[in-house]
């Protein structure tokens, strides 16, 4: 039986180190209440789970993690953000279809 894959949720105290490793990290900006949040979250983790080893896709409750949401002017959710070096190279608002998640992931790729 395989282990299905699943973006993990991170902390603001993990979020600095995170996004500044070598590779791709995909951020979903989420919260429990939100319904649009729930349609994109088994996206993300087919994200995941598709691009284990290429990029690291993680989870960022809003609620929990205030300060960051505030600090990558997040104003609505569920957004999606992509960085590479440390840098956000692509934000995606609002939800969104697993092809245009996947295409902004495999662009940066081939960067």
């Amino acid at each position: 039986m395989s282990t299905t894959i699943k973006a993990a949720y991170v902390q603001q105290d993990q979020f600095e180190e995170l996004i500044n490793q070598e590779k791709l990290v995909v951020v979903d900006y989420t919260a429990t209440w939100c319904g649009p949040c729930r349609l994109v979250a088994p996206l993300i983790d087919q994200l995941a789970e598709e691009y284990q080893g290429k990029a690291e896709v993680v989870k960022v409750d809003l609620d929990q993690n205030k300060g960051n949401a505030k600090q990558y002017k997040i104003r609505s959710i569920p957004t999606v953000l992509i960085f590479k070096d440390g840098q956000e190279v692509e934000r995606i608002v609002g939800r969104a279809s697993y092809e245009e998640f996947s295409n902004a992931v495999e662009k940066q790729l081939r960067l």
